[in-house]
């Protein structure tokens, strides 16, 4: 195996690192906000949960930039076609993002009911629709995308925005990505919290795991029958970032399971994914607060691997043209360019978990209801 296979490897890997703690950090924060008009009954609980967050949700938005930008620098051809496909959706998701910090900001400027319940749903919508969006782009590349590349390149796409996000299958994993965050945020506001809000987030979280292994099983179904694509022909993996050449593809039912016949172990993802689904909500039935966190954290990691592990190595296949399908192969950047940023990502993740996780265990304990009222600083 040559070093550029070896290094696209590498980057499949990160990217998988990166989009799971994008959905664990980031969906912990939007989980919050989702929950925020339902567990806050009013405006001083509502604080509180806002003041859970507020030394955090900043910081956590970096797993979001860095998955945009490892997507743009390890794999430009991916990052410009599906930028492309889903345009209209990331217009979406930008915008609902763009009024979570407004919201943060200017919530508490005016001592007005109208004008707090106003942000308090626009903390809804800035928690919910990106976290739709995020799980249902799973869906959208596992069920195929329509596009196509001319001979010179040109990117054309061959299917329409409703065509692409409302299917059954795309907004079951939309879905299962809400679930995931609700269960995370209550989790979140269960550690730092005293009732009523704890019991009430402790409710919804429970409901939030349980809703999530169901969802995941459904999908799984799904899967067994959907149509997947595969490589019916040996490539070369170390073939230059050129989708037009190289590869031959067919689709067929139940073709993502391919790579769970040929290796066995890869079970172990979505069984783990399930499990920690259930287990979690067991364990925040219990008040086992920490290890439900824990137990949210594995069950992204078991929902992201069981796709990548299905879909290996397939990026955001072709419905149009399957040959012309992005894979790990045929979408990366240059040898130079994947060794620079692998030694800058060496760096700088190890470095980013560190300081995540000292911010985390600087500002643990509880927050209080009587303080947040008292306190003309916070949120």
């Amino acid at each position: 195996m040559d070093i550029y296979t070896i290094l696209k490897l590498i980057w499949g890997g990160i990217l998988c690192l990166l989009m799971i703690g994008l959905a664990l950090m980031v969906g912990m924060d939007m989980g919050v906000g989702t929950l925020l008009r339902f567990v806050g009954k009013d405006d001083a609980e509502r604080r509180t949960m806002l003041n859970i967050i507020g030394p955090h949700w900043d910081g956590n938005q970096v797993w979001f930039v860095l998955g945009g930008g490892a997507i743009f620098a390890a794999f430009p051809t991916l990052y410009a076609t599906s930028f492309s496909v889903f345009y209209l959706v990331m217009i979406m998701l930008l915008f609902s993002m763009i009024l979570r910090p407004v919201a943060f900001e200017y919530r508490s400027k005016a001592d007005s009911t109208r004008w707090r319940a106003s942000w308090d749903w626009t903390f809804l919508i800035s928690g919910f629709l990106p976290m739709f969006i995020y799980g249902a782009a799973f869906g959208n590349i596992l069920s195929g995308v329509g596009y196509h590349f001319s001979w010179t390149g040109q990117y054309y796409q061959d299917s329409s925005f409703i065509s692409y996000l409302l299917n059954p299958f795309v907004i079951l994993c939309g879905l299962l990505s809400v679930s995931l965050s609700v269960y995370q945020g209550g989790v979140m506001l269960m550690l730092r919290s005293n009732d009523p809000i704890y019991s009430r987030a402790r409710n919804f979280s429970r409901i939030a795991g349980v809703l999530a292994a169901f969802l995941f099983a459904a999908g799984g179904v799904f899967i067994c029958f959907m149509q997947g694509f595969m490589l019916t022909e040996p490539v070369n993996t170390a073939m230059p970032a050129n989708p037009l050449h190289g590869q031959h593809v067919a689709r067929a039912a139940g073709a993502w399971l391919l790579n769970y016949s040929a290796h066995p172990v890869l079970w172990l993802l979505p069984v783990a994914g399930l499990a920690s689904m259930i287990c979690g909500s067991a364990l925040v039935t219990l008040k086992k607060t920490v290890l439900a966190w824990w137990c949210g954290m594995s069950a992204w990691v078991g929902v992201i691997g069981t796709v990548a592990a299905a879909m290996f190595p397939f990026l955001m296949p072709s419905t149009t043209k399957p040959d012309q399908s992005l894979t790990l192969w045929n979408s990366t950047g240059s040898l130079y360019g994947l060794t620079c940023m692998l030694i800058v990502s060496t760096i700088f993740i190890p470095l980013i978990i560190t300081y995540t996780s000292w911010c985390y265990y600087v500002m643990r304990g509880k927050v209080s209801t009587a303080e947040v009222a008292n306190d003309p600083h916070s949120y």
